[in-house]
């Protein structure tokens, strides 16, 4: 089985470059039905009958069974491999949408099934060699009819030389806003992620795309999920727009116990940043998909909570009831602080989780993972319910799902997290006789763009253990807003310290709640010059 480290590699740069061109489907002028098959009845309702009589039986894995020329593929004969760009699905339709395929091969060796729906009809997708181009060196021999495909992208008629979705690899999937730039992924469900046992990744064994019907903005597709712990039938309604739209529709079947389940989980890469500068060995000042995991809690409660790059496993769990939204952000869309002009991290969508109906009692769950690699996907953060997912039940949810510059709900009446920094404490110029780290937050937005110059602005800090001193609340001119400052005194424990923070006026709070998890370095690091801390 492939692990978490090859499968998110894989996908980060296989899915992280932009578009390549589309292709069509139109019987005749490319992909066409399986030969001899008759077209079957389809629904959502009939795809969870399915699912939950899947669920029944024992799981059955097909890796393996691929033709020995895919299953050793080298990475660059499987770049090669392009769908050709005259083939798409609906090209030669009035179709706002064409649809492109990927080849398995390489680490992509179980087949899916991808079928058209027209009508309520549903008629699975043929194989052919020849809607590729294969420009590798390796031969592949003559490849069976029935092989079926690794996934498929989304392309749209505002430009359909680029793709706005893909679907690629286990329950792996992506999309863009506005911006056109692939970064953070998500998937349809995430189990046991983060824990000291091998994680299970779910697949997508088929997919069911609905044909739009002529001037539809919307394209549905459904899916079958499957493994050994659950299988599940996903429906998704995608709305191309200045934020990619999805509607999100599940059911779960569990075939065993399920203590870690992650609902909505959402995938992306942090490497390095202003607070966590742990790997600045490379020429970029900045490298990330997301600098942020922001919640906004059933009470009402908006929570900013700064991605690092930890030395070891980082797993935090922010309990709630009924959730009213969380996601894994790019706020920093300054060019000056990334200076890639290659794969453009400023540009990088954000993900907002919009939860549906009522999610009951549980956690959002953060696993942060260390990485000197930004191709390694190593942040994640979903939904855990509290109680576990049984087997003989039927677990449902639904979300929408937000791909773009900007959440679609932010904090309006509170200011907003800016940057988070973090450095030696102490006084300049005076003799440090123990260790301390300092935190430098900046606000902006909300009520602090209306305060006077005598405001009386108030820094509120908790931790967990340790001492605060130092503390201050400025006005900050270049972003019209305020920078809160604080070192903390860790004391000789390494256990990590859970620090928040917000700004207040009187009784009144300016911000957003800042929350963070620091870990204080081992005392040989302590010593004058100390190193930088994470």
């Amino acid at each position: 089985m492939m692990d978490r480290r090859t499968l998110v590699k894989a996908l980060a740069t296989l899915m992280g470059a932009s578009a390549l061109p589309v292709a069509p489907f139109v019987f005749g002028a490319g992909i066409k039905p399986v030969s001899g098959s008759d077209p079957q009845p389809f629904s959502y309702a009939w795809l969870k009958g399915k699912a939950r009589a899947l669920a029944g039986e024992d799981y059955v894995s097909h890796e393996g069974e691929l033709p020995q020329s895919l299953r050793t593929l080298s990475w660059d004969d499987y770049q090669a491999i392009s769908f050709r760009a005259d083939k798409a699905l609906w090209r030669d339709t009035d179709s706002a949408f064409q649809i492109q395929l990927f080849h398995l091969g390489l680490y992509f060796l179980q087949p899916v099934r991808i079928h058209e729906v027209i009508d309520g009809q549903a008629n699975e997708l043929a194989y052919r060699q020849d809607l590729f181009k294969y420009g590798g060196e390796q031969p592949l021999g003559n490849l069976p009819d029935d092989l079926g495909y690794a996934g498929f992208r989304v392309h749209y008629q505002n430009n359909f030389a680029l793709d706005l979705a893909a679907f690629l690899g286990a329950s792996y999937f992506r999309a863009v806003g506005s911006d056109m730039q692939y970064g953070m992924s998500a998937r349809g469900l995430a189990i046991d992620t983060g824990m000291n046992r091998q994680e299970e990744f779910p697949r997508f064994s088929e997919f069911w795309l609905q044909k739009p019907e002529p001037g539809s903005h919307l394209l549905r597709v459904w899916a079958l999920l499957d493994s050994p712990s659950v299988t599940g039938a996903y429906a998704f309604v995608l709305d191309p727009g200045r934020n990619m739209v999805m509607d999100v529709d599940v059911a779960l079947y569990p075939r065993t116990e399920i203590p870690r389940a992650g609902i909505a989980p959402l995938t992306s890469m942090y490497q390095v940043g202003e607070n966590s500068q742990r790997m600045d060995y490379d020429w970029r000042p900045e490298i990330h998909d997301s600098d942020g995991l922001a919640m906004h809690t059933g009470s009402g409660e908006w929570l900013w909570r700064p991605l690092v790059n930890p030395t070891n496993l980082r797993f935090n769990s922010f309990q709630d009831n009924n959730p009213r939204g969380f996601g894994l952000l790019q706020r920093d869309r300054n060019f000056d602080h990334y200076q890639d002009d290659g794969v453009f991290y400023n540009l990088r969508p954000s993900v907002w989780v919009e939860p549906r109906g009522d999610w009951g009692q549980g956690s959002i769950d953060l696993v942060e993972i260390p990485t000197v690699d930004e191709t390694f996907d190593n942040i994640v953060a979903f939904w855990h319910p509290e109680k576990p997912l049984l087997p003989g039940q039927e677990y449902l949810f639904s979300y929408r799902l937000h791909w773009g510059e900007q959440p679609p709900v932010r904090p309006y009446e509170l200011a907003t997290v800016q940057a988070t920094r973090t450095g030696l404490g102490g006084v300049i110029g005076q003799d440090r006789t123990y260790f301390s780290w300092r935190f430098a937050v900046d606000f902006a937005g909300g009520a602090l763009e209306m305060l006077g110059d005598n405001a009386e602005v108030e820094p509120v800090i908790s931790v967990s253990r340790g001492d605060v001193e130092i503390t201050s609340a400025r006005p900050l001119s270049s972003i019209n807003g305020y920078r809160a400052m604080f070192d903390l005194v860790p004391g000789d424990s390494l256990e990590p310290i859970n620090i928040r923070l917000y700004l207040r006026l009187g009784d009144e709070p300016l911000t957003e709640t800042w929350i963070y998890q620091y870990t204080p370095p081992p005392e040989q690091e302590r010593a004058w010059p100390w190193n930088q801390g994470n």
